[in-house]
């Protein structure tokens, strides 16, 4: 080959590769696109379920008012003192022979029994404070209130409080008044003032004085949520509490006037009327039997004759 077509040769193999470049730069390779599903979505968070709120504290037998709901009936007494009343010893015999007293009762309503513990006793000694009343042991009334709840009775605590003032008792019931089935009664028969010794002399409280205990008886239950509470107070005779028709209604707190009439069946009547006539707004009545004093005079009333008493005792309590 001569060496002009040496050249000519080495000109197109060059001018090849140069057009081949040129095709390569005008159509660049493209890599294959490759289409990936979207991820799924997460689902949503499930809500968080909500706390129920804590059930509202019940009476013993249920429910949360105790009238009309309710009829109570009460044995009272304290430990080892039987002239108190039955509730001195045997407590769970003593609760059976209640529940079937207050089956007597129902009369168209559920039986509530109630134990009635003198847990403040007013006495003839002045004491160490001088105050004419001694207290019971704490472990008393625990030993008590655990009865009750076996039994599914309200436990009532009662003050006699001799020389002492009677809020500043029941102000120390407070670890017990703040449970759902603790009441309250006040004996104001055995409140007296200085210079008197009870038993010598009637007590006296006023309605004032009933309505700061029944004051301070509401906010307790109104700050614990509690169900209605009972609060009693225990009248022989009119003196007893004066300026009756200032006593006044209290949230949660159902006020009972216990009339502890003693005598025939015809004296008890005669004062219960008498002090069941014109009474305040919200004041329910109760009706107390003695099984030594009534009997001194006759047979002990019967359920049915306590009964058909009016207005009806929404309490009926035996010592």
């Amino acid at each position: 080959m001569s060496k002009s077509a040496c050249c000519l040769l080495a000109l197109a193999v060059a001018a090849g590769f140069a057009g081949c470049s040129d095709v390569e730069a005008d159509h660049p390779k493209t890599e294959q696109r490759v289409d990936r599903p979207a991820p799924a979505p997460k689902p949503a968070a499930a809500p968080e379920p909500r706390a129920k709120p804590p059930a509202l504290p019940q009476l013993p037998r249920g429910g949360r008012q105790l009238f009309p709901t309710y009829q109570l009936v009460a044995f009272v007494g304290t430990p080892g003192s039987p002239a108190l009343g039955p509730l001195d010893s045997n407590l769970d015999e003593r609760a059976r022979r209640l529940e079937r007293l207050a089956a007597s009762y129902r009369a168209g309503r559920q039986a509530l029994p109630v134990m009635e513990l003198i847990v403040v006793v007013a006495q003839a000694a002045p004491g160490k404070d001088g105050k004419y009343r001694s207290r019971i042991d704490p472990a008393q009334i625990d030993r008590y209130l655990a009865v009750a709840r076996k039994h599914k009775m309200l436990l009532m605590l009662d003050v006699q409080p001799g020389q002492a003032k009677p809020l500043d008792e029941v102000r120390l019931l407070e670890p017990w008044l703040k449970q759902p089935d603790v009441g309250l009664a006040l004996d104001p028969e055995w409140q007296v003032g200085k210079g008197q010794v009870p038993g010598r002399v009637f007590g006296r409280t006023s309605a004032a004085e009933l309505n700061s205990v029944a004051a301070y008886l509401s906010t307790l239950v109104a700050k614990h949520r509690l169900p209605e509470k009972l609060f009693v107070f225990h009248q022989l005779s009119k003196p007893i509490v004066s300026q009756q028709g200032s006593l006044r209604p209290h949230p949660g707190v159902a006020m009972v006037k216990s009339v502890d009439g003693i005598g025939t069946h015809g004296q008890k009547l005669a004062t219960y009327r008498g002090l069941t006539t014109g009474l305040p707004k919200g004041l329910r009545t109760g009706f107390k039997l003695f099984y030594t004093e009534d009997t001194r005079h006759g047979a002990l009333m019967t359920p049915a004759q306590v009964l058909a008493v009016r207005p009806r005792p929404e309490l009926v309590i035996y010592e």
